[in-house]
């Protein structure tokens, strides 16, 4: 049987590797720091009505950009005005792209024409000038660690 001094040098020696792995892995990760992440302000111009829902949709990848996955965040309100802002927080470096409509009538959905034009509200980032539902790497916008801000025109 060991010794009381022997016991407290075998305790020792069998939680000296634990604590060493123990603080290895808080030195790396304060070492590490935070995932830098920033903020997107959106203003958008043109809100033509006052009535029903202005909604904002921010995508992170190509399928969420096709409906295929949920957004990386969201939000709506009524439209107050012309213009309103949105701000997304703590998004991670990468690549998003912003997709806005106006449900002017509150029916839960943007409303077409028979040719499929909007006749509500809509708007993206980068605001490109095409005839249909912009691409991904048309909408695409690249985020870092600074903050972002971007117009949109709505059409």
């Amino acid at each position: 049987m060991p010794s009381g001094s022997e016991e407290h040098f075998m305790n020792r020696a069998i939680a000296s590797p634990f604590v060493s792995f123990a603080l290895a892995i808080a030195v790396s990760l304060a070492a590490a720091g935070p995932v830098a992440a920033a903020d997107l302000a959106v203003k958008l111009h043109g809100i033509r009505a006052q009535t029903g829902l202005v909604k904002i949709a921010v995508a992170d990848s190509q399928d969420a950009w096709d409906g295929k996955a949920a957004p990386v965040q969201f939000d709506g309100t009524p439209p107050r005005g012309e213009d309103a802002s949105f701000t997304f927080k703590d998004l991670k470096p990468g690549s998003y792209a912003v997709m806005i409509t106006h449900d002017e009538n509150g029916n839960g959905k943007l409303d077409t024409n028979v040719m499929g034009m909007p006749l509500e509200g809509y708007g993206f980032s980068n605001n490109p000038q095409v005839m249909r539902k912009p691409t991904w790497d048309e909408a695409r916008l690249e985020i870092g660690k600074d903050n972002v801000a971007i117009d949109v025109v709505l059409h």
